[in-house]
């Protein structure tokens, strides 16, 4: 029997796409909490059940209907994790959100987990009584939640990958981990651009020059210089 496809923290529908550009088939289940998400998700992708919900409050094997798991994908908050948060108090809660993997993988055993997030995810460790990450526990949780997926049978391999490598006009680094319960070793991707390679797409390509617009150079707040070099396709030098 062929397993179904969830996709455990659904947005308005990316990971899904992708999901199904790479598999030729739909996710078959999709959960949010915010209505407004799974909207966007629901025009996205007609053919999925959407379960608009808490994620602790669902029960994995009637998410499922007791049908076995092929691919379970999970994008928890990032926000809590990313550097972009700067040096403002981190959510315990928030960034505990990745232990739902480890249930649904208790409850109903995913042949397949997909994690992504940002770089700083692997850098999961406790807080400080203010909020702040503990610098000399580091990684600690993420080490952790590693292991439990362990004692559970899978496999579990990680690195980051930069989507700028793979023709995507951007240069967006994420970490992505790989849990297989079927005893196959996780295969990454070899980068298809850069140095060597196709050339990077840019930002510059993307954009229609012909189009009426405000200048980008007459903005009552300019630009970072950063993303100027970005625009214009080039790295800083």
């Amino acid at each position: 029997m062929r397993g179904i496809i969830v996709d455990l923290f659904a947005g308005g529908g990316g990971a899904s796409t992708g999901i199904e550009a790479a598999l030729g088939r739909p996710v078959d289940v999709a959960i949010n909490h915010s209505e407004t998400a799974l909207a966007v998700h629901r025009a996205n992708h007609p053919e999925t059940q959407h379960i608009p919900a808490d994620i602790w409050e669902v029960d994995p094997f009637l998410a499922t209907r007791g049908r076995p798991v092929d691919i379970l994908w999970a994008s928890p908050d990032c926000t809590h994790h990313s550097r972009a948060k700067g040096g403002k108090p981190r959510s315990k809660k928030i960034r505990s959100l990745a232990h739902v993997v480890t249930q649904w993988a208790r409850a109903v055993q995913p042949r397949c987990i997909f994690v992504e997030n940002v770089q700083e995810f692997a850098e999961w460790g406790p807080l400080d009584d203010e909020g702040h990450p503990i610098k000399a526990r580091k990684g600690e949780e993420f080490a952790r939640w590693c292991g439990e997926l362990r004692l559970l049978g899978y496999s579990v391999d990680f690195r980051v990958l930069d989507a700028s490598e793979y023709g995507a006009p951007t240069r967006r680094k994420r970490l992505f981990v790989v849990a297989r319960y079927d005893g196959q070793p996780a295969v990454w991707p070899e980068p298809t651009h850069g140095p060597g390679l196709e050339p990077y797409r840019t930002a510059a390509q993307c954009i229609d020059w012909s189009l009426p617009c405000p200048s980008i150079f007459e903005r009552k707040r300019p630009l970072a210089e950063k993303t100027l070099w970005r625009v214009a396709g080039f790295t800083r030098p």
